[in-house]
């Protein structure tokens, strides 16, 4: 099949992709929520109309807080992040988005995140994270004990490896630069997305790694002679429509989700879009070519 013939054509192109996305890690930074760096929530809900976004957030900018974020919830609603608040600061905030009383506003809920907690939370995020990782792979390495030839069980697990790093890091890049060109933040949800992509990606390789263990048996019961990468080319190729239908009906939900739902889901959404294009793309056109790639390298030795 194509997809494990033009292999390194795919590979330049995941390579090229990561690259990108570990520039803008390096090169811009992650620009984090306050669950991470720590500061203030203010839910605001107004008894009239809502004002647009733009006055909001004028009105907020004369009070010199520094970097702050006002998002829109539900129809009557506005969710602001600040540097932590003083009370003080909190009843000028107040004053501020109410004209002075003019506006009948109510103030639904009020946290603080210190930055112990924040780094608290992302020490937490990066270790799930890992253990996930972790878990997946064992879990993939001991599915396919079984399989001794012609690759070994635990390149199934490496190849998961390869393809999830590939589903993490891609995503997170592209959230990167949102972050530094749209000004698009990363918090706790973000993290939920992320161990979400996993969870999908993993998924979808499995049933692509099982169809190649499938037919090594079949071959193997019938006596049938056949090439590693035919096998594998023949496995994708029955497994494609199923992934790639798959794909389309979470795309779909998920696009409708981006598009008509509240935008307290909108960068979520938008996350999982990006997660559900690449992981499909890494089951398909890495994970499985990449274990003809080790067979070869195992038999050149």
């Amino acid at each position: 099949m194509f997809v494990v013939r033009y292999r390194k054509i795919f590979f330049a192109l995941s390579f090229v992709l990561i690259a990108l996305s570990l520039y803008g890690m390096f090169s811009y930074g992650f620009k984090e929520s306050i669950d991470f760096k720590g500061g203030s929530i203010t839910e605001i809900r107004y008894e009239g109309t809502r004002p647009d976004k733009a006055v909001v957030e004028s009105q907020i900018k004369g009070l010199g807080f520094g970097g702050f974020s006002v998002r829109p919830s539900e129809n009557d609603r506005y969710i602001i992040r600040t540097q932590e608040l003083t009370d003080l600061d909190r009843t000028s905030l107040v004053n501020a988005i109410s004209n002075n009383g003019a506006d009948k506003v109510a103030v639904e809920r009020s946290n603080t995140v210190g930055p112990i907690a924040g780094e608290e939370l992302k020490s937490k995020a990066i270790k799930a994270i890992v253990v996930v990782v972790l878990m997946i792979v064992l879990f993939v390495t001991f599915a396919f004990r079984k399989v001794s030839e012609p690759v070994a069980s635990w390149k199934y697990g490496l190849a998961t490896v390869v393809a999830l790093f590939h589903d993490v890091v891609i995503p997170t890049g592209v959230f990167v630069f949102l972050g530094h060109f749209k000004g698009i933040e990363i918090d706790l949800l973000f993290v939920t997305g992320l161990l979400a992509i996993l969870g999908y990606s993993v998924h979808d390789t499995i049933v692509v790694f099982d169809r190649v263990r499938e037919n090594l048996r079949v071959n193997r019961d019938i006596g049938k002679k056949e090439d590693f990468e035919t096998t594998v080319g023949n496995s994708v190729h029955q497994t494609f429509g199923r992934s790639i239908n798959t794909s389309l009906t979470i795309f779909i939900t998920l696009l409708s989700l981006y598009l008509v739902g509240g935008p307290a889901t909108k960068d979520f959404a938008l996350l999982l879009i990006v997660g559900v294009i690449v992981g499909t793309y890494s089951s398909i056109f890495v994970a499985s070519p990449l274990l003809v790639t080790f067979q070869q390298w195992q038999k050149s030795k």
